[in-house]
């Protein structure tokens, strides 16, 4: 039963928060994927501007976005992905989500692979180590990707069985 004296988020977003989120789901429940084919424009986009276009999720001010740097774990090849961000004091958090497709992200393998890299915020970059969130830290921090972005909810039933991970980033001096 829910709270009478809470808002409904879903009644309280946007339309355009709304739509977002949707078509979204829509998209991933058909298993279609748009995060490779998106992402070259995006990082351009957001490395052109400073992170003004491309730096939050379209109707969501709150949730931001990074630019993840990795090394292919097979291939060595660099790549970036655009990923939203939860920051918590020193370390920031990444969901390894990949909108609840049944794998996880290449750059997961990749950070895993090869944790020593850098992160943009805006126009400004920082050095990083990425590891697996402990199941604790996991705990603790699922729910804040899920106020922060609610379609996590839906990423993690649309992913089955796959627990998605949490990335832990921290700073490397």
């Amino acid at each position: 039963m829910s709270d009478p004296n809470k808002a409904d988020p879903d009644t309280t977003r946007s339309l355009t928060a709304r739509l977002v989120a949707s078509s979204s789901q829509f998209l991933n429940k058909r298993g279609i994927y748009l995060g490779r084919r998106s992402t070259k424009l995006h990082v351009a986009l957001y490395r052109r501007t400073g992170g003004r276009v491309g730096g939050r999720m379209p109707a969501w001010p709150d949730a931001r976005i990074l630019l993840l740097d990795h090394v292919g774990a097979k291939t060595g090849t660099r790549r970036t992905s655009p990923l939203m961000y939860h920051a918590d004091g020193d370390i920031l958090a990444l969901a390894a989500s990949k909108a609840g497709q049944p794998t996880h992200p290449a750059w997961f393998h990749n950070l895993k692979a090869n944790p020593d890299t850098t992160i943009r915020i805006g126009a400004e970059s920082y050095p990083v180590r990425a590891r697996v969130a402990t199941d604790t830290e996991r705990n603790l921090l699922w729910p804040k990707f899920v106020e922060l972005f609610p379609s996590y909810a839906f990423y993690q039933r649309n992913a089955g069985t796959r627990t998605i991970p949490i990335i832990i980033l921290t700073p490397r001096t």
